[in-house]
Parts: C-alpha cells; structure tokens; sequence
C-alpha cells in the first residue's frame, strides 16, 4: 500500500496533479492518499522530488 512520508513532503502537489485517478488530495500542505480510489500504479512514486511517496515494498520497480 502506497503512503506520504508527511515528513519529506513539501506539499508541492506534483503527486496529486500526476494521479490519473484523483487519489492524491492535498490537506494542509502536504499529500494524503485516498487509498478507496488509488489503483497502486506507482506514478507517484516516479514524480515525488521528495522521495515522500512510499510503499509497503518502498518502490515499485520501474518499467
């Protein structure tokens, strides 16, 4: 299950633009998943500057 490091994130919400499904909300500055619409496809991984976006797996190898 993908998460937000709420420590690394700065809030720049590249995650939540790049969401093809509208997971990613941005709630007082910093990134929240909304795991009942995230599809675990791994695109916020590859666009967090931050490396914020983590995985119960860390990283989803890329393709």
């Amino acid at each position: 299950m993908p998460w937000i490091d709420s420590n690394r994130c700065t809030g720049c919400g590249i995650c939540a633009r790049q969401c093809p499904v509208s997971a990613i909300v941005m709630e007082n500055g910093k990134a929240r998943i909304d795991m009942d619409k995230c599809i675990r496809c791994g695109k916020c991984h590859d666009v967090c500057l931050q490396d914020a976006v983590r995985h119960d797996s860390e990283r989803f190898p890329r393709k």
